[in-house]
């Protein structure tokens, strides 16, 4: 099934979810021995392996972070060729001064904000999908 374009649609149907836990943001030399089943994203840059993890696998592991941030998920099923749904959101939490690294899976996007922020977050969210659910 392919996922939604229409940026109105898309935003009136965000429904984000908060995913329990607190997960960090981890570089890795390339040809480090990994447990698959522990890493939520990746990402392969020239410097090394960028790996997303629960912060306590980082822990377990020995791996050194500096962010540690809530799991935000979209439920709405967005097309990747979607265009305007990442700058509506960013904009909406850079305007509450709310960081958020992006992440697109090829269901859903997911947002990786401060720890900290998280409610604000989920609060920011919920009210760009109500205010584009009145137009």
């Amino acid at each position: 099934m392919a996922g939604e374009t229409l940026l109105g649609k898309l935003l009136g149907s965000l429904s984000p979810q908060l995913n329990p836990g607190r997960y960090v943001f981890c570089s890795v030399a390339s040809d480090s021995p990994l447990d698959v089943q522990t890493i939520i994203g990746s990402f392969r840059e020239a410097e090394g392996l960028t790996l997303i993890l629960a912060q306590e696998d980082a822990d377990r592991l020995g791996l050194s972070y500096d962010y540690v941030a809530a799991w935000i998920s979209l439920s709405v099923h967005s097309a990747l060729a979607a265009v305007g749904l990442t700058a509506a959101f960013a904009s909406a939490l850079a305007a509450a001064n709310i960081s958020c690294n992006v992440v697109a899976g090829f269901y859903h996007d997911h947002l990786f904000v401060a720890a900290a922020d998280a409610e604000r977050a989920m609060a920011v969210l919920r009210q760009l999908a109500a205010s584009q659910a009145q137009e």
